[in-house]
């Protein structure tokens, strides 16, 4: 079954580009958002983490800790996050299991071919771990800024 607003997050348990270990249980009492991408330095995962990096001051105005999540190995996110200057943590999620709990993982097609590969999906993580709001159709570009208006509305009494 697809994880719903509501549901706990799965944990999990990663390495990010420097080797440390990233737990999701590490940021109890925090805001989260774990977005899944495909690929380092592809035209929109880029696109999404330039966002996030841009809007990354008001992330962390708001105490919001952002989590990248690709297959990648650790080679390609150092590669990633220095191109691009990114300033949180991309997690090294080898074989897409985390992905997959998350229903971030699966058959993808692309140009006639079909392959195992990572979805570009996104979740707000609430303070106690639940499911605050879930992204399944995510535009690369303009993302950062919609999960940002969601935070605000989130925050509002």
């Amino acid at each position: 079954m697809p994880l719903e607003v509501g549901d706990m997050a799965p944990d999990f348990d990663l390495p990010d580009a420097e080797g440390n270990r990233v737990k999701l249980a590490d940021f109890k009492g925090k805001r989260v958002v774990l977005y899944f991408y495909p690929r380092d330095n592809t035209p929109g995962c880029t696109k999404e983490a330039c966002g996030f990096r841009d809007a990354y001051a008001d992330y962390q105005d708001k105490a919001v800790v952002v989590l990248g999540v690709s297959a990648d190995d650790a080679k390609a996110h150092t590669k990633f996050v220095t191109k691009h200057n990114l300033p949180f943590p991309l997690l090294v999620d080898e074989g897409g299991k985390v992905a997959a709990q998350y229903g971030s993982y699966g058959l993808k097609k692309f140009m006639g071919k079909e392959f195992m590969g990572v979805f570009r999906h996104t979740f707000m993580i609430g303070p106690d771990g639940t499911l605050e709001k879930i992204y399944r159709k995510v535009k690369p570009e303009p993302h950062a800024q919609d999960v940002l208006g969601d935070l605000v509305e989130l925050a509002a009494p």
